[in-house]
């Protein structure tokens, strides 16, 4: 077979060659890249994975010493690994805010998820406006968007007009409203091929939380 033929050096020169090439025209990309600033970064969609990318970033923040922030405005008194792990061994790196009481649907009480919503969005701006925070997570909040608990025009306005240049602001949940893709620097959206709730097995820890 021609697939278990060893390869020849003629071969290996012809490889090295096509990959000396594509450095070169990755590194004429790479050095047009010069610009450094603040992102507003979006993870949404149906598929799982938005907040632990988001959660990922964090942890780099962490890991490079620099300081962050989580506001998470859905998930109320669950536990979750990230929370317990950032609390118990990096609250000094990153300031951790449980501000939500749970899912709409399992509160009931749209004023209360209004109120709580709204509080969680003005401790965000405080955490952003600190230019101390290099990163500031704002785990679900498009969620809280979705259902007008905040005004997604003043949330756009504020990540325009206010957040400092070098801080980088993670928002995640699904159903990104499209003022707010609009004004992103980076949007990357989860897509749901197969899940295993759907074949009745229910979420676990380490996977979801």
């Amino acid at each position: 077979m021609a697939a278990d033929m060893p390869e020849t050096g003629e071969d290996l020169a012809k490889h090295a060659s096509k990959m000396a090439k594509k450095k070169a025209a990755r590194d004429k990309i790479m050095a047009t890249k010069t610009d450094k600033r603040g992102l507003v970064i979006v993870h949404t969609g149906k598929g799982k994975g938005k907040s632990s990318a988001a959660f990922g970033m964090i942890f780099r923040c962490i890991a490079h010493d620099m300081p962050c922030a989580v506001v998470q405005y859905i998930k109320g008194g669950m536990s979750t690994g990230e929370r317990d792990l950032i609390t118990s061994h990096f609250a000094d790196k990153c300031a951790f805010h449980t501000m939500g009481e749970g899912f709409t649907w399992e509160t009931q009480d749209k004023a209360r998820d209004t109120e709580m919503a709204r509080a969680a969005w003005e401790k965000s701006k405080e955490l952003i406006r600190d230019e101390r925070n290099a990163m500031v997570l704002l785990d679900e909040i498009n969620i809280a968007l979705r259902y007008d608990y905040i005004d997604i025009a003043e949330v756009v306005a504020f990540l325009v007009d206010e957040k400092p240049s070098m801080t980088h602001v993670v928002l995640t949940g699904r159903n990104a409203k499209d003022e707010l893709i609009e004004i992103a620097d980076l949007v990357t959206e989860m897509e749901l091929v197969k899940h295993p709730f759907r074949s009745g097995v229910k979420a676990q820890i380490g996977v979801e939380f």
